[in-house]
């Protein structure tokens, strides 16, 4: 009987393994914004240049500028969310979400569409965003006790991965019958209906902690950094995975100049090149919970946090021809598989170590500081690119990854000793669609929205890692059609 709950054990949780009616509705509601935002992959883009004639400089603008604005604008939200409810919030910046982006297509028919209303509507999706993942960690986190948290993240990873190599082609598919705003409408419509699940959930939420001064104080804004900064554990793996997504980003507009014009590939093997190891972090996502039950969650954090740096740098040998779309195809293979495996146990690992009253701020502070670092990171290796040339550029942020896992916790911690949920209170959202336009779903509550590469034609995006819902987790960032 001993050995056969063992391998039980092993096994980790049954197909079945159930975590209750409304964590069914959450992870409904997140499937169905995943799927909307992936649909919608990169429409801001082609509205742009298609509708708009936008240049080069404007469409670099919508991507980069639009997100890092957002995450200026988002700064006091963390704060303000710890003393909220969180579902309400939840609900309500799906419907911001919702009701900015339909302002598009509604601008489209009458003939008034503008470059500045698609930045605009970027910057608010944006800070919807991370202020969603921000409340479906903390939301999550009162769902279901501590032993449950690794199942969840590492259900709304697999959704993130299937959503990742069905949602692309689909949308394509639309762009091409309908044209891209048609896909911005599908994108409004899901977040439309993650509300209405979200709303459907029921049950009720236990009050926020009340804020012990009145009015929100200018040191507030910064809890969430020096909650992390004051963590032995938290800190180093900030550092890792803001450094990571960072650099694995940066390479993006690189790769996609030297693969579609120095080595001549065609758009379509460019787009297989980056969706089809898409199928590893579906595989990577349903091994992390069987890999941690045999080995523990340290190990299994650390090693494939050291295993997903080691891939990036073997892009830089990429070369012409058949050869070197399987060396594209290979290296993503890899590198999305451990980022598959690390962002559910990193997503887990955060919100363990994350007192229940800080967890808003903490993911709040950890996003808008992953938006900010991959932003900053990009603009330098555009200049690299130009000066070194992309091969050489690309070759050396990978030579920099390989000393990201110096970053990762060196010792395994015991989680944070707190009561958990109780009978009557109301589960948390996981992850939310990871974002807009422009943007990838994040991974599960808790998780980065860009914790990990999520790769996809014409980019590469939590990991895991998030955000989706949150959703980044750090959901590896997300590679490329955006990314978690």
């Amino acid at each position: 009987m001993r050995s056969g709950h063992r391998l039980g054990e092993l096994r980790g949780p049954l197909p079945g393994h159930r975590l209750g009616r409304r964590f069914g509705w959450l992870w409904g509601a997140y499937g169905t914004s995943a799927l909307g935002t992936w649909l919608a992959f990169g429409a801001f883009p082609l509205i742009a240049v298609q509708v708009l004639h936008a240049g080069p400089a404007e469409v670099a603008a919508l991507a980069s500028v639009g997100a890092a604005v957002g995450a200026v604008v988002a700064v006091p939200l963390g704060p303000w969310v710890e003393f909220r409810r969180k579902r309400p919030v939840l609900i309500a910046t799906d419907l911001v979400r919702c009701a900015a982006l339909l302002t598009i297509p509604a601008a489209f028919a009458c003939g008034v569409l503008t470059f500045l209303q698609l930045l605009l509507v970027s910057v608010v999706v944006a800070a919807a965003d991370i202020t969603f993942r921000a409340a479906s960690g903390a939301y999550l986190k009162t769902l279901l006790p501590a032993e449950d948290l690794l199942v969840a993240n590492a259900r709304f990873e697999s959704t993130t991965w299937t959503t990742t190599i069905i949602g692309p082609p689909l949308g394509g598919l639309a762009i091409g019958l309908l044209g891209p705003v048609a896909t911005v409408v599908a994108d409004a419509v899901s977040y439309l209906l993650s509300a209405l699940g979200l709303r459907a959930m029921g049950g009720h939420e236990p009050p926020a902690k009340r804020r012990e001064a009145t009015r929100m104080r200018a040191g507030d804004l910064l809890d969430g950094w020096r909650y992390i900064l004051a963590d032995p554990t938290l800190r180093p793996l900030f550092f890792n995975t803001a450094l990571f997504n960072g650099l694995v980003m940066a390479t993006q507009p690189l790769l996609t100049v030297l693969m579609l014009g120095r080595l001549g590939f065609a758009p379509w093997q460019y787009g297989l090149a980056f969706a089809a190891p898409a199928i590893g972090g579906l595989l990577g996502s349903r091994l992390a919970r069987p890999l941690v039950t045999r080995f523990g969650q340290h190990r299994i954090l650390t090693g494939s946090g050291v295993l997903r740096a080691i891939w990036p740098v073997g892009l830089a040998f990429l070369g012409p021809g058949t050869g070197g779309l399987l060396l594209v195809m290979g290296v993503e293979l890899g590198l999305i598989f451990c980022c598959g495996v690390f962002n559910p146990v990193y997503a887990t690992y955060r919100l363990e170590r994350t007192a229940t009253d800080r967890v808003a701020r903490t993911l709040s502070a950890w996003a808008v500081t992953t938006k900010a670092s991959t932003a900053l990171l990009t603009a330098v290796w555009g200049v690299l690119g130009g000066l070194l040339g992309p091969r050489t550029a690309i070759g050396l942020a990978g030579v920099l990854l390989l000393a990201t896992p110096l970053l990762l916790p060196r010792r395994a911690v015991a989680r944070l000793s707190e009561p958990g949920p109780g009978p009557g209170s109301e589960p948390g959202p996981g992850p939310g669609p990871g974002s807009g336009p422009g943007s990838g779903p994040g991974s599960g509550p808790g998780s980065e929205l860009e914790p990990g590469p999520r790769p996809g034609p014409g980019s590469r995006s939590e990991p895991g890692q998030e955000t989706r819902p949150e959703p980044e987790p750090e959901r590896p960032p997300n590679r490329g059609r955006r990314p978690r």
